[in-house]
């Protein structure tokens, strides 16, 4: 039994090719396809973040908006960059999107992936501290919200205050229960996927992941997730955590889908990014019955309980739910995913 979500990354371009010209149509858009998939019986709507980019950027006001238009659907990011955020900001801002929701939110949160600008996050206002990366600092930031989300008072009242405060230490309000065990880190590494267990937090798994023996990219992954799983069960916790893997899956049942994905999947492919090597995922694209025999021999679905399905959001919501349709009417019944 697995859970489906979708991921968005929301691309938009002022393109006669496009449906998502504008900033306003892709955020407009991400609500109307939440709508669709929660419709269609999908458990998850998640979308990219970042910034400097024709793309997703600020999660939270998009968040909160598609938590206030469904009833259902999980709500997440796949990911928030660390290195850009402030946490106290930011465990404001979730604790609201997600009483908003009605406690959906499942945030992925991660030291991100290169960006559009050379050092963007000094553009924040953040910068490495001394004998720090920038992968160090976006840790060191999640740290800091992982914290936050628990509740507890830290800041020593006013004595005249303008309103008056409860008894003790204060915290930031507003508080959303339960977010602290449905945020998750995005590792792309053996090393980051074990420190993710130790610190309590779900792991997403994308499709890319450092290259760390030559074998296939699945397989890789699949490795990945037991080494969290054995951290997690080394590390104490007392709740059972969640795993997911981003997957481009196309079931070709009509021309319109052979026409955009008839020529797609294929091998994984391999590429240096940030000065690592890396192996990416190969797409499915064929039809049912043929997909269903391809997905069955992917390692790391087999290992995962969460299924995240990119969509090629620029081509509109009408063909995105059309997608998420056939796979869900076609192919996650087969695997049992339902």
């Amino acid at each position: 039994m697995k859970k489906i979500g979708f991921l968005s990354f929301g691309h938009w371009s002022p393109t006669a090719q496009s449906a998502t010209r504008s900033a306003s149509d892709v955020l407009l858009q991400s609500i109307e396809l939440a709508e669709a998939a929660e419709q269609l019986g999908v458990d998850g709507a998640y979308y990219r973040v970042h910034h400097f980019a024709r793309q997703l950027a600020s999660p939270f006001p998009l968040l909160a908006a598609v938590g206030a238009r469904t009833k259902r659907i999980e709500i997440g990011t796949g990911v928030i960059d660390m290195r850009y955020e402030n946490p106290f900001y930011m465990a404001e801002d979730s604790g609201a999107a997600d009483l908003i929701a009605g406690g959906r939110l499942q945030l992925g949160i991660s030291r991100g992936s290169p960006e559009q600008v050379i050092e963007g996050w000094r553009y924040f206002g953040y910068a490495p501290g001394k004998g720090e990366s920038d992968a160090d600092m976006g840790r060191r930031h999640a740290e800091v919200y992982l914290e936050l989300l628990k509740g507890e008072g830290f800041a020593q009242p006013n004595p005249r205050p303008m309103f008056p405060n409860p008894p003790g230490l204060l915290r930031l309000e507003p508080h959303a229960a339960g977010l602290r065990r449905r945020i998750w880190w995005g590792s792309a590494s053996d090393s980051t996927a074990v420190w993710a267990a130790r610190q309590g937090m779900n792991l997403q798994s994308s499709t890319l992941k450092q290259d760390e023996s030559g074998e296939p990219f699945h397989v890789q992954q699949a490795r990945q997730i037991r080494a969290y799983r054995a951290a997690w069960a080394e590390a104490g916790h007392d709740w059972a955590p969640r795993v997911s893997v981003s997957r481009s899956i196309f079931a070709l049942v009509d021309d319109r889908d052979r026409a955009y994905f008839g020529h797609a999947g294929g091998e994984d492919q391999i590429g240096v990014i940030d000065s690592m090597r890396a192996v990416f995922g190969r797409s499915y694209a064929a039809e049912p019955d043929r997909l269903i025999e391809q997905l069955r021999a992917d390692a790391a679905i087999a290992e995962a309980d969460t299924v995240l399905l990119t969509v090629p959001n620029q081509l509109g919501v009408d063909y995105n739910a059309h997608v998420l349709e056939a796979i869900m009417t076609h192919v996650a019944p087969a695997l049992g995913w339902r």
